[in-house]
């Protein structure tokens, strides 16, 4: 029998995390929206960073008016191969399911960049370090400076 942990149940992220599949419109249901340009993950990287064992978390308030808090998963080829990275993924969405309404701040994209260790490391124990990781942000504890890139600049 496989011993799944919690979140990987294998069935598909509740349809609130996504655009409406009729309109393409973002749900209002008060449930986080899926960030899916790059342009969102590129805009949440200047933002402030956590870091913990199983992932870094990056938040970015938005400048418009809108209260609505959005989330983004990524998960680099690093970590390992498509099943890894779609399992992590899946840990991520239930775990902010659970965690980013009463935690996450309004506004606000949240974006979630797994490392080695969200395999292993028990769902419980990850939920703990994101509602950790959203203190240290709301608190101003989280790291905003960012290194210099090294060498010479690139050319867009």
């Amino acid at each position: 029998m496989d011993q799944s942990a919690p979140g990987d149940s294998g069935v598909a992220a509740d349809s609130s995390f996504s655009l409406t599949a009729s309109t393409g419109a973002p749900d209002t249901s008060g449930a986080p929206v899926v960030l899916r340009l790059r342009s969102d993950f590129l805009s949440a990287n200047g933002g402030l960073r956590v870091g913990t064992p199983a992932f870094v978390l990056l938040v970015k308030q938005r400048g418009d008016d809108s209260a609505q808090t959005r989330v983004g998963y990524t998960v680099t080829k690093k970590i390992g191969n498509a099943v890894v990275r779609n399992r992590i993924k899946r840990r991520f969405r239930a775990m902010v399911h659970e965690v980013l309404k009463t935690h996450g701040l309004p506004g606000a994209d949240h974006v979630l960049i797994g490392r080695d260790e969200a395999m292993t490391r028990e769902f419980a124990v990850m939920q703990a370090d994101l509602v950790r990781a959203l203190e240290r942000v709301r608190d101003g504890k989280a790291s905003a400076d960012r290194r210099p890139p090294r060498g010479k600049p690139r050319r867009r």
